[in-house]
């Protein structure tokens, strides 16, 4: 593999959870490989390595993107990745909300949804945070 799946493969993996990122090239076949491979090397070698975003507002713009496409699998993924590049529950909900607001709030309730169960998970009591 070159330098820049390699990249991918670790940047991916900090972020997305190594059991998460193994899972998916375990279960690959030889139909789904080469889309594993291409998300591997340009998704996460490429483009999370540039400069100009960091992790976390790169997560940021993941979240409104994936909440707008309707995407509950890649936006709960997401919203995992998000917390470990140290975005907040109070970040999440505003950018969910920006989502309301500019592509509609069926998107945003869907996202809002998803995201209660991944905060819940990840033990975040949601009736106690004092910045909400």
């Amino acid at each position: 593999m070159n330098d820049q799946y390699q990249k991918g493969m670790a940047t991916r993996k900090a972020v997305l959870g190594d059991e998460y990122v193994e899972q998916s090239i375990n279960n690959a076949t030889h139909f789904t490989k080469p889309l594993q491979r291409l998300v591997t090397e340009y998704c996460w070698g490429n483009v999370w390595q540039r400069e100009g975003l960091e992790k976390s507002e790169r997560s940021l713009i993941n979240l409104a993107m994936i909440a707008v496409l309707n995407r509950p699998h890649e936006l709960e993924l997401h919203l995992r990745g998000a917390l470990k590049n140290g975005l907040t529950p109070v970040q999440i909900r505003e950018v969910l909300l920006q989502v309301a607001i500019y592509a509609g709030v069926p998107a945003s309730i869907d996202a809002f949804r998803v995201a209660t169960k991944v905060l819940k998970d990840a033990g975040i009591d949601l009736n106690d945070l004092s910045e909400l």
